[in-house]
């Protein structure tokens, strides 16, 4: 469910530039570090100041879960939603959170993977529920998540294409068409993708498997570099240049 892989980045490739003077900031995975979302908004900010071409931002996941203020990233989110083009990804935690609050994980299933942090961040009594059954726990996680965060949770998508890019959270399952993924592999998906050094059939850039320094390979971006342990949340950006990443 988690794991770190060794940094080995080839030698930059030759990646697919976008047109019309289109800017795409590509953030990895938060894990409930909304301090350094801050961050990455502000360098964001600066970066576009005087942009005169489309900006999107894309977010690959796993914005909950682990960190101090989940609460606080998804409602960052939201509000930047209202006046930016953001698109969204579901990560393999938010699948988590989603079934935790429909009653289908298990609380100590989530607690190893960071969900008690989430709670808190809601203002859930984690120790007074510590031997409640499951029932219990649903209900005061979902009087405790609001309605707009549900919403937000409902409305993430699992991939997102892009002149030569395709984004989504863990990767894809090789030698499947991008347009035949299954969801459960876009979420979860890892060695099998991580180890296969064919074409795609576009750039792969996602998060999902934490390294120490963002990955470049011919067929795939890595930017999951464990913010929530690290402090490091890396911000690419793609445009009509080689790709670079923002500096924090």
């Amino acid at each position: 469910m988690f794991g770190w892989a060794k940094s080995k980045v080839d030698r930059r490739p030759v990646y697919p530039r976008l047109g019309d003077g289109e800017t795409a900031y590509v953030v990895g995975d938060i894990h409930g570090r909304s301090d350094l979302l801050d961050r990455v908004h502000g360098a964001i900010e600066t970066d576009s100041t005087g942009r005169s071409g489309a900006i999107i931002e894309i977010y690959l996941g796993d914005y909950v879960d682990r960190g101090p203020d989940s609460a606080g990233v998804v409602e960052r989110l939201i509000r930047r939603s209202r006046s930016r083009r953001l698109v969204m990804l579901r990560g393999n935690h938010e699948v988590m959170l989603e079934d935790f609050l429909e009653g289908r994980v298990d609380p100590e299933e989530w607690r190893r993977v960071g969900g008690f942090e989430t709670l808190l961040s809601y203002g859930v009594d984690v120790r007074g529920l510590a031997r409640a059954p499951r029932d219990r726990w649903v209900a005061a996680a979902t009087a405790a998540v609001p309605p707009e965060h549900r919403a937000f949770l409902g409305a993430l998508a699992d991939s997102f294409p892009l002149e030569g890019y395709y984004f989504t959270h863990a990767g894809v399952r090789p030698g499947v068409p991008l347009s035949a993924q299954d969801p459960d592999d876009l979420h979860w998906v890892r060695d099998e993708f991580l180890g296969d050094t064919r074409d795609h059939g576009a750039i792969v850039v996602h998060g999902h498997t934490p390294t120490m320094e963002p990955e470049f390979f011919p067929n795939r971006i890595n930017l999951d570099t464990g913010a929530y342990l690290t402090s490091r949340l890396t911000c690419l950006v793609l445009g009509n240049g080689d790709p670079r990443l923002l500096p924090l």
